[in-house]
């Protein structure tokens, strides 16, 4: 697994990183692109101050005998709009077989409905569009935990306004716990981090006013953010660490790496468990998706320092002033303190997951962003129109087809899906993309084939990109199994 180095990069590393970015979707070369944001001493101006990152409260969804309540109201600093009064909104905690009994209760001055990302629930409780509810109205979701555990997340999905809800404040996690997962005796307790990542605007962090560039590329700022702190660091002991990282941005495209050039150790993504580790110098994060990672900060000395970055890359035509896709971004510090807990070994197996087979059918959907607005097929979202139907039990094969100049990150609701292809700049399948997906990155003029089967439920589930802008300006499409 990836272990916390001592060695910092020098200052000639970081040029020739630089350097190395390439026309194209160019990224910097091996070890040498994870730069630490620490520097060499008397290179440059002394690094910002790191705010303590928080862990989410927790809020159990199962078993009881009151559903769990959640709130979404108006805080009464800054602006925010939060979910029981905390950012980010309290994690749900759910273990499979259980039964699901939750109430949102609406407290904003607008529409609202809330959907659970990644979870395999039925139509009624997804949290589609046609389900807001109004101001002062609240609704009740019930359903049976039928999935392996893995990271999910949940956020507001009405119509036209999921992009200002979100960046208000309005998300929170959603973990599902298992047997098999409870075997690997994976790190746990204070040794279980969760890490939402944002970027926002430092000077204005939840005021949500989008400009016509963002209504095209989707929001991009300048400042991360981890649990709704700018800049977070985090203290560490000497011990093994899980850490579940979710991208709940705008539009924001992370490249994950550490600055000491350690590898990644991946052990799951959006669906739960990969069938067994994987180690990767970096790893694409897009919006909605989640990767699981285990890392082992036993050899680092008491006071040293790793960031985990997003890396740099570049997207030519949204090469630009500001905070363009791409940017280098310091994400979250890392300090080693005083403690240590023995290091967890990961077996080389860690689940099953089996190919789902050949396809019955083929449907492509091609990702276009134009004058018109962002599309799916050439069609903008209506609210009551199908747009394509499926079989229940009936594997297909889907490709997406990106056009055009932008990322765009695809979810489906409903089910899971296996990525089994990608062209273009970026070439194939990443090893971190095994098992099961619920979303998928899709960056410009790639083409990435999945293989679906909806398995569980019938109903109107949608298909859309989550980059949130896009999403609320109609690039979705309603599936009917």
């Amino acid at each position: 697994m990836g272990r916390f180095g001592k060695a910092q990069p020098t200052r000639r590393d970081f040029l020739q990183a630089a350097a190395a970015a390439a026309a194209g979707l160019g990224v910097g070369g091996g070890g040498l692109a994870l730069i630490s944001s620490c520097g060499d001493p008397g290179t440059g101006p002394e690094p910002p101050q790191r705010g303590s990152m928080p862990q989410p409260l927790s809020l159990g969804i199962g078993g009881a005998a009151v559903a769990a309540r959640l709130e979404a109201g108006a805080a009464t600093d800054s602006g925010r709009w939060l979910f029981n009064g905390v950012m980010p909104g309290p994690t749900l905690h759910g273990r499979r077989g259980e039964l699901a009994r939750i109430t949102l209760q609406n407290n904003l001055p607008e529409s609202t409905i809330v959907h659970w990302h990644g979870a395999l629930v039925p139509e009624h409780a997804d949290g589609h569009p046609r389900f807001a509810i109004g101001p002062g109205a609240s609704y009740q979701y019930e359903f049976p935990i039928v999935q392996r555990a893995a990271t999910l997340w949940y956020h507001p999905h009405p119509h036209h306004r999921t992009a200002g809800q979100v960046h208000r404040g309005l998300a929170g996690f959603f973990t599902i716990r298992d047997d098999e997962e409870d075997a690997l005796r994976l790190p746990t307790g204070e040794r279980e981090i969760l890490v939402m990542l944002q970027d926002r605007d430092l000077g204005i962090p939840f005021a949500y006013a989008p400009t016509t560039a963002d209504h095209e590329s989707g929001m991009l700022r300048g400042t991360p953010f981890g649990n709704g702190v700018a800049l977070p660091g985090l203290a560490v002991t000497g011990a093994s660490y899980r850490i579940r990282v979710l991208n709940a941005s705008h539009a924001r495209v992370y490249r994950l790496g550490l600055s000491n050039g350690m590898p990644l150790s991946v052990i799951g993504n959006d669906g739960g468990l990969l069938p067994s580790p994987v180690e990767v110098e970096d790893a694409w994060l897009g919006v909605g998706e989640r990767l699981d990672l285990v890392l082992d900060f036993s050899g680092a000395q008491l006071g040293a320092r790793a960031m985990l970055k997003s890396l740099p890359f570049t997207v030519p035509a949204l090469a630009k002033a500001g905070s363009p896709q791409g940017l280098e971004l310091d994400l979250l510090e890392f300090q080693r303190v005083a403690g240590s807990a023995p290091v967890t070994a990961l077996p080389p197996i860690l689940s099953s997951v089996n190919p789902l087979g050949s396809p019955a059918r083929e449907r492509t959907f091609t990702l276009s962003s134009e004058v018109a607005g962002h599309r799916i097929n050439r069609l903008s979202f209506e609210m009551e129109r199908i747009d394509l139907q499926v079989r229940m039990g009936e594997v297909e094969q889907w490709e997406f087809i990106n056009n055009s100049v932008l990322p765009h990150p695809v979810h489906l609701h409903g089910t899971h899906f296996q990525v089994t292809g990608r062209t273009g700049v970026r070439g194939g399948v990443f090893p971190y993309e095994g098992g099961w997906k619920d979303t998928v990155l899709v960056m410009p003029f790639e083409t990435v084939r999945v293989l679906v089967r909806f398995d569980r439920y019938q109903g109107i589930f949608p298909l859309h990109c989550h980059n949130l802008q896009h999403e609320d300006m109609g690039m979705m499409l309603n599936v009917q199994v």
